[in-house]
């Protein structure tokens, strides 16, 4: 019989708005969904949208793919009807995705420390939430949270996962002595190398993320300022923050004649390999990542990848497939595109190789995936129960 996961999340497919903890789970479930019994419970609606999804049955638990997924509807209803929900099974891990999430997570902590879920062990993945960008974001709110969060004992007891060494280090910078599991993000492998028409002329750049400081869209477009090739950079996403996205206009509006920056529109997540691949490299300077999916998938396509280095990806150079560089290094990034500029369309060639070779790595795959599955046994079979806040 297979173990039962009681995964929270804040939203999960058909919706893609939220990113990578959506295709994060999504990967677990394709790929261990075998060996334990995932029932997740998420938002009846897409992030930022007032309609629930269509077609689907809220409040009660739904097969997709090889979970098994539950639509909470807004409010106190939603929760009790979980609960109902829950009076009859067996949960033998709680696995949690966000640190700061009301709904992914800290509901879900204090529900079953109230007895109101399953007395089982739980894992948190913070999925990114605690790198030194991610905090910059409302910075005061969120280590005003962390204080009282420790003061009381919110995460005694549980076992954090880390995507990378990078992710654990952070999690302890925060929160002191915890135990942790590392195991790389889950993905989706990607297809073979496209052929892209290389030319000399304007290079192709491409973004593509929610637009919202963390992405550090308008860092990109700060250093574009200074480039001296002509470049056209174009916009994928969907705006999340509305604020942010005009002050990145205000940047776009003055950029130089030979630099053009544009928003194109939204992507679906099974849009994103075939888009990406018409470009001649990916720029996406990022706050943070623990492990930056988008990273993966323009890799996969086939594109040289121009990122910081605050996420999992910090072998581009070494792999001849591009660079990660520290975000304080403005000239460094300057640099880099001066440079792939001048590259002939053989070498750009061999960097799109190396970069698909890189993006769709099967024997780290393997390794992945084998490290998420003993992390979840290991869970199970010896792991403590929360204990109660103080």
């Amino acid at each position: 019989m297979q173990p039962t996961i009681l995964t929270f999340v804040g939203h999960y497919l058909p919706g893609y708005k939220a990113g990578g903890p959506i295709r994060t789970v999504a990967a677990m479930v394709d790929q261990l969904g075998d060996d334990f019994a995932f029932h997740i419970v998420t938002a009846d609606r897409d992030l930022g949208d007032d309609a629930p999804y269509q077609n689907i049955i809220a409040n009660r638990w739904t097969p997709v793919g090889k979970a098994q997924v539950f639509y909470r509807s807004p409010g106190a209803s939603g929760w009790q009807a979980l609960r109902t929900a829950l009076k009859a099974m067996s949960v033998d891990l709680i696995y949690l995705n966000s640190l700061f999430s009301p709904g992914a997570t800290l509901r879900p902590l204090l529900e079953q420390r109230l007895g109101r879920l399953p007395p089982a062990a739980v894992l948190l993945a913070p999925r990114g939430e605690l790198s030194l960008g991610a905090l910059k974001v409302k910075a005061a709110k969120k280590h005003a949270f962390l204080r009282i969060a420790k003061a009381i004992g919110l995460y005694r007891g549980v076992t954090f996962h880390a995507s990378s060494d990078h992710e654990a280090n952070d999690i302890r910078r925060e929160l002191g002595d915890r135990d942790i599991a590392v195991a790389l993000d889950l993905s989706q492998q990607g297809g073979p190398l496209r052929d892209l028409d290389i030319s000399p002329g304007s290079l192709r750049a491409v973004f593509l993320s929610r637009i919202s400081p963390k992405k550090n869209l308008l860092g990109a477009l700060e250093i574009l300022k200074n480039v001296r090739v002509p470049i056209t950079y174009d916009i994928y996403g969907i705006i999340e923050d509305k604020e942010y996205w005009k002050a990145c206009e205000a940047v776009i509006a003055k950029l130089p004649e030979h630099v053009h920056a544009r928003f194109r529109r939204e992507l679906r997540p099974e849009e994103a390999e075939g888009v990406l691949a018409g470009y001649d490299f990916f720029f996406f300077p990022t706050l943070g990542e623990n492990y930056g999916h988008v990273i993966r998938e323009a890799l996969s396509a086939g594109l040289p990848t121009l990122i910081s280095d605050q996420t999992p990806w910090g072998d581009l150079k070494e792999q001849g497939a591009g660079a990660a560089l520290p975000l304080d290094d403005r000239q460094g990034f300057i640099t880099w595109i001066h440079a792939f500029a001048e590259l002939s369309i053989e070498e750009r060639q061999a960097m799109r190789r190396a970069a698909h070779a890189r993006g769709n790595d099967e024997s780290k795959a393997t390794r992945d995936r084998e490290n998420n599955r003993a992390m979840l046994y290991s869970m199970l079979q010896g792991s403590a129960l929360p204990s109660p806040m103080v």
